[in-house]
């Protein structure tokens, strides 16, 4: 390994906890300022929901992607990434449902729960914000001990919560994923992404990864160990010679 790869990776192992801090509050800070003063659109209510569905969407497929990140490379900071990403997702993706439910309807329930029930969007993007709140609810250590196994089963439908909100994304943007229909471009690049992280994750190809990586380990380790200089008695019939 490279000293310039070597200092990068030795920066993030040592440094993650504050990048990924600054990294999922800046669009939050920036978004806040930018209200503050402001510089949005002349819909500042649809503005802030888009701009924390996209960050939550974002920081979800980061969280995601850290077990596959760490079957290719072998890092172990990576759990810790996968752990603050999630919760972040979750932070955002309660932001935007408290906009919409808060800022756009005043917590009118009576006209609220039925817009959920009656478009497909809102209905997948619930269904979402509720499995990330578990997610989040149950991250931390406590619930491991207290769930036991439970616990890894429940966590695994994160994957389902993947799947809702690239739908939810795609049906906001008016763009439909199974006939490729509408502004499906950035919702279908997602898609493609989300469905190699599930690829990365097939028991089969993540056990050939972990394997082709170790491989390459043992080809990159030093073939020539030290020269040991081993000192041995001169046989009798030398001592003349």
């Amino acid at each position: 390994m490279s000293t310039s790869k070597s200092t990068v990776l030795n920066f993030l192992s040592k440094y993650k906890m504050v990048l990924i801090h600054v990294a999922a509050l800046a669009s939050g800070l920036l978004l806040l300022i930018q209200y503050l003063t402001g510089s949005l659109n002349a819909y500042p209510i649809q503005e802030i929901t888009f701009r924390t569905g996209k960050t939550a969407l974002i920081l979800l497929m980061i969280s995601l992607s850290m077990t596959p990140l760490k079957t290719i490379t072998g890092w172990s900071w990576t759990a810790t990434v996968r752990k603050w990403a999630g919760l972040y997702a979750f932070f955002y993706a309660f932001s935007h449902m408290l906009v919409f439910v808060w800022w756009d309807y005043g917590f009118a329930w009576q006209y609220i729960l039925p817009q959920i029930f009656s478009k497909r969007y809102l209905l997948v993007g619930a269904s979402a914000i509720v499995i990330l709140f578990l997610m989040a609810f149950t991250s931390y250590q406590w619930w491991v001990k207290r769930l036991g196994r439970g616990w890894t089963y429940l966590h695994r439908f994160v994957y389902v919560a993947g799947v809702l909100v690239v739908l939810h994304y795609a049906w906001v943007q008016k763009g439909d994923l199974f006939t490729l229909q509408g502004n499906v471009l950035q919702p279908f690049l997602f898609a493609l992404y989300f469905i190699l992280l599930m690829v990365l994750r097939i028991p089969f190809i993540r056990r050939k990864i972990v394997q082709s990586r170790r491989a390459r380990a043992r080809t990159n380790q030093p073939q020539n160990g030290p020269v040991v200089v081993r000192r041995t008695r001169p046989s009798s019939g030398a001592q003349g010679e």
